[in-house]
């Protein structure tokens, strides 16, 4: 079971020595207990939104000179009455303070239960909850941007517009229902089935958009292949701008997969440099060949790099056959353009997804991040719009769906008993999205992948 009625306490910053550090409590107590070892002003009678200097003492020992933040319910990020003590950051005197505050009465929190207890209380729905792990989380701008909008209420709120509009069509089939026996019709049933198209429409691209929802999340997983000598690990290191990886005209001097991080406006994109793709001539460089075919088959994004002044148009077809993979997209690099001719140049594929560089001379390598960024984002960026990130979420849509369709299949020769059970499910897997409908083990699933303090 979940409590709530207790205060509970827990270190909010970092753990490990630092300038300060910051004890939170959140419940009924917080500032009894809080006051019960600070010497200042009495705690208890001191407004909300305010600071305190003073000493946390326990007896006679000052373990710290303190700052002291009062919040006082409903007023607080619980709701609860939640005091913060910033002292200094060594580990024994936070791991004194909490000791002490656990002895008058506190308990030590869980990870998320204070995001818990705002969620329980009402501050947050489940999905902004879920946001507020995904902001803490957030590596690059654009996942900062997402998870402040979903925080925000942005998701929420169109959710909640669905699901309103949906529970009043539920209302008028529970009508029906009640006088089954006159065979009348509440619900007009065109006017559900432009709702539910509707619905869907808007569920659908929701669906849709957790592929750039999750890379913008997680980043994008981006492998760069092609044949030994293609400049693989060159171009790495000129969309790096620094030496990362081992340049050598020996073929296979690439044998394990290199990864990198490259921000490119706001997105993470995960680079893979792997193996080059031959027939292996010992054991180890196989077992690269091996890894760069597996890393290729995990990616979102393909930069293919082949040697313009080298490979013939049968071997180029060759690899692009054997490289194109459903759901991949694939950008083709040809490389060391600053050793070919005109002539050579025009003879090169040109199309929306191929470019030509120099990886050496850093030639074109801006406009290869702007493909790369083209790629994944596909103009679906705007920073207004709503993208899906949790699977959790995803999952509930879709199971969404399937109910909705059910619905609108059976609409004009399904009794309104089993329209409305459709209906409750769709409304059902809405409301585990937001938290209308919750159970212990769902939330004890979402709140334990928080970190303690939060």
């Amino acid at each position: 079971m979940i409590q709530t009625e207790d205060t509970i306490v827990a270190l909010a910053t970092p753990s490990g020595a630092g300038a300060i550090g910051v004890i939170r409590l959140s419940g009924p107590d917080a500032i009894i207990i809080a006051n019960s070892v600070f010497k200042g002003k009495d705690l208890t009678k001191q407004p909300t939104h305010t600071l305190h200097y003073g000493s946390i003492m326990d007896g006679e020992l000052i373990l710290d000179e303190v700052v002291v933040s009062l919040f006082i319910g409903p007023k607080s990020y619980t709701r609860e009455n939640v005091v913060e003590i910033s002292c200094h950051g060594s580990n024994y005197i936070i791991e004194s303070i909490i000791k002490l505050l656990i002895k008058r009465g506190g308990r030590a929190a869980k990870a998320g239960e204070f995001t818990l207890r705002a969620f329980l209380n009402g501050q947050l729905d489940l999905s902004q909850a879920e946001a507020v792990a995904d902001l803490i989380a957030s590596n690059s701008k654009a996942s900062q941007q997402v998870a402040l909008q979903q925080l925000r209420g942005g998701f929420s709120n169109q959710l909640s517009q669905l699901r309103e509009q949906l529970v009043q069509f539920a209302s008028l089939i529970e009508l029906e229902l009640d006088f089954a026996e006159e065979d009348v019709e509440f619900a007009n049933r065109d006017q559900l089935k432009q709702l539910i198209h509707t619905i869907t429409r808007i569920i659908s691209s929701l669906i849709q958009s957790f592929e750039l929802g999750n890379a913008i999340k997680n980043g994008v997983n981006t492998v760069i292949a092609g044949r030994p000598n293609a400049g693989k690990s060159t171009l790495l290191n000129a969309l790096l701008n620094e030496e990362r990886a081992i340049v050598s005209h020996i073929p296979g001097t690439t044998r394990d997969t290199i990864e990198e991080v490259l921000n490119i406006q706001g997105i993470n994109f995960r680079l893979i440099d792997t193996a080059g793709i031959r027939e292996a001539t010992d054991t180890i460089e196989q077992i690269g060949v091996q890894r760069t075919m597996e890393k290729i088959s995990q990616s979102a994004l393909l930069l293919y790099v082949f040697d313009a002044a080298e490979i013939t148009i049968e071997e180029l077809n060759a690899d692009l056959q054997r490289l194109q993979t459903p759901g991949i997209t694939m950008l083709v690099i040809a490389n060391k353009a600053d050793l070919l001719n005109e002539a050579q140049l025009l003879a090169l594929p040109h199309t929306e997804k191929a470019i030509i560089i120099s990886a050496k001379e850093k030639q074109h390598i801006d406009k290869l991040k702007m493909m790369i960024y083209h790629a994944a984002v596909k103009d679906q960026l705007s920073g207004n719009e709503t993208l899906v990130t949790n699977i959790r979420h995803l999952e509930a849509l879709q199971k969404t769906e399937e109910a909705l369709m059910r619905v609108l299949n059976g609409i004009d020769d399904t009794t309104s008993d089993f329209l409305s059970m459709d209906i409750k499910q769709a409304l059902h897997y809405l409301g585990e999205i937001t938290g209308a409908v919750t159970t212990d083990d769902l939330l004890e699933n979402i709140f334990n992948k928080f970190c303690i303090g939060k």
